[in-house]
């Protein structure tokens, strides 16, 4: 699937992120939505990937710390490479900035999918929103 990458600030990109966690987090991970949408949206850079036809079908965001998070992708398009496109995305935007890691919380049946791309596991596995999750680091 080609997909293309845009990056903003919140007011930006809120109206094709915001959905897309709604649907992933809150009704298929039953996320509270309090929980799922945060003050920092407003500090981050948002990533949203979209197909040729302009449909919003992922998104992520990276903190000022270097925190990538909130990574979402539509049931429709996971497996396509969109999840991968995203976190290359804003992996590079961190180093680009002179980031000298990269740092999430996987949730810990995604764990491959960020092994895969280089990231160690650091940890143990503690609950958020009641979901198992790792944390994971990439240094650059």
């Amino acid at each position: 699937m080609t997909t293309t990458l845009r990056f903003g600030d919140w007011a930006a990109m809120q109206a094709d992120a915001k959905p897309i966690r709604m649907e992933v987090f809150v009704q298929e991970q039953n996320v509270p939505a309090d929980l799922e949408m945060d003050d920092r949206d407003a500090l981050c850079l948002h990533a949203v990937a979209y197909d040729a036809a302009g449909k919003a079908l992922g998104t992520g965001r990276l903190l000022p710390d270097g925190h990538i998070g909130r990574m979402a992708v539509l049931r429709s398009a996971r497996g396509a490479g969109v999840g991968g496109a995203i976190l290359e995305g804003l992996m590079e935007k961190a180093r680009e900035r002179g980031d000298g890691k990269v740092v999430l919380s996987a949730q810990t049946h995604a764990a491959a999918f960020y092994l895969a791309h280089g990231f160690a596991m650091a940890g143990d596995v503690f609950h958020e929103a009641g979901i198992p999750h790792i944390e994971m680091h990439y240094e650059f």
